[in-house]
């Protein structure tokens, strides 16, 4: 709707309109008009930013991007303790699906640099967990404690996207040995290998 503002009422439109109907150049006699001027006076900025950045050759992401200290801050913080609590980022995620096993999940929930859908994984849904082996803190809410293996999407609910970058951060995390690789451990009969 707001588009469909800007594009109609131009500033001399409206000015025209309410000089015809006795209001003379006041833009605040209705607050569709006062929104109108201000989404008017925001397109010019934002276009503004546009050519400027179509000069420099730059384009600005429309999602925020955060670094791995930012995020492993983050995870430390008492924002992160009162959105969360105590349960995994993933824990109060649930998707609707029919029936009782959940479909596939569904490929990524970030196009073109902004959410694609309405409701995102929850990696996706905050911009403030990053998957890095660097962030052992998050790494580790997605793995099983009882087996040491990455639990399975339909589970937490990631993206496939998210769930590929999950699997290999957990296995460079585990190559640079800041997470511990559960190995099963077998017994042998030793009775068997005598000569």
């Amino acid at each position: 709707m707001a588009a469909s503002l800007r594009s109609l009422l131009q500033p001399h439109i409206a000015s025209t309109f309410l000089q015809q109907i006795g209001y003379g150049n006041q833009l605040t006699w209705c607050r569709n008009l006062v929104l109108t001027k201000r989404l008017l006076q925001d397109d010019a900025a934002s276009i503004e930013v546009e050519a400027d950045d179509e000069e420099s050759g730059a384009t600005s992401p429309k999602r925020q991007v955060v670094d791995v200290g930012t995020s492993i801050r983050y995870l430390d913080s008492k924002a992160f303790q009162e959105g969360y609590g105590d349960k995994p980022v993933w824990f109060h995620y649930r998707r609707n699906f029919k029936g009782q096993i959940a479909p596939k999940t569904r490929k990524t929930c970030v196009r073109s640099g902004e959410l694609a859908t309405s409701s995102p994984c929850p990696v996706c849904r905050d911009e403030y967990l990053v998957l890095d082996a660097k962030n052992t803190k998050l790494l580790e809410q997605f793995i099983s404690p009882f087996s040491g293996e990455i639990l399975d999407s339909q589970k937490t609910g990631l993206c496939q996207k998210q769930q590929k970058t999950l699997e290999l951060e957990v296995m460079r995390a585990q190559d640079e040995g800041r997470i511990e690789k559960q190995l099963p451990f077998r017994t042998y009969n030793y009775d068997d290998y005598k000569s």
